[in-house]
């Protein structure tokens, strides 16, 4: 089974190269992030066309979170802890529960917003402790917005305890993994230099400047079955490209 996490940046604004990545990979399920749409709007029939039934949880010109799957998805769950915004959809698939994540950006370290990340992160730990099995297989994955460590970041001295790379969010999300869940992305690649995400307004992708802020978090299970974890990057470049690429992890 293959699973993706995918920053889309606006699925309708980016259908043409998820119905490419569709096509070109044909994984088995893809979880996408900030869709930037009502689900009445989202464009079921050109991906179901493509041979995937969808579960879309929907919020008008932002956040927005989506589980494409080949298979039968059951057991949908939108949002979690009354959070008035579309940011995580989990659902099983298969003999794996999926849990799709688009974390708070946070803005700078410090600020309102910046709070509110770390809080919105505790509660989600939280969730999953109380409603996810990990003896099951468990695969939570998405935009985290943060970095695990000065491996994930093109500059460390640059990124210093500045938003994404601060000490407290990377405490947050090491939090999942005491939980039980690893980073599978590292099983397979201890070294640093491979991201994610690259910024638009620095051409950050053609120059190599980039962050890896979007994770696949395995239950140990999961962990065991993973047998691959590898970076799309042919999916970054392109015509209208997203600012992420799909992170795509085979059990």
């Amino acid at each position: 089974m293959q699973i993706v996490t995918w920053n889309v940046n606006s699925v309708r604004a980016r259908l043409p190269r998820v119905l490419e990545f569709l096509e070109r990979v044909r994984p088995d399920v893809v979880c996408l992030q900030e869709t930037k749409c009502l689900e009445e709007q989202f464009p079921y029939e050109p991906i179901q066309d493509a041979g995937y039934q969808c579960a879309v949880f929907g919020q008008k010109t932002y956040n927005g979170v989506a589980i494409l799957a080949k298979k039968r998805i059951e057991d949908v769950q939108k949002g979690f802890d009354e959070d008035p915004e579309a940011r995580v959809i989990s659902a099983q698939v298969e003999d794996v529960l999926i849990v799709n994540a688009y974390v708070v950006n946070g803005q700078e370290v410090g600020a309102e917003k910046y709070n509110y990340k770390l809080d919105w992160l505790r509660r989600l730990r939280d969730h999953v402790k109380a409603n996810f099995d990990m003896q099951e297989k468990v695969v939570m994955l998405g935009d985290f917005n943060i970095t695990f460590d000065d491996r994930d970041v093109h500059d460390p001295d640059l990124w210093r305890e500045k938003i994404l790379c601060s000490t407290p969010e990377r405490e947050a999300l090491a939090a999942f993994t005491e939980l039980g869940l690893d980073d599978v992305y590292r099983k397979f690649h201890e070294e640093g230099g491979h991201f994610t995400w690259w910024d638009f307004r620095t051409k950050g992708f053609e120059r190599g400047l980039g962050l890896r802020i979007d994770h696949a978090l395995l239950s140990p299970p999961a962990f065991e079955a993973a047998t691959a974890a590898v970076i799309d990057l042919e999916a970054r470049g392109g015509e209208k490209p997203s600012d992420h690429a799909p992170l795509i992890v085979t059990l």
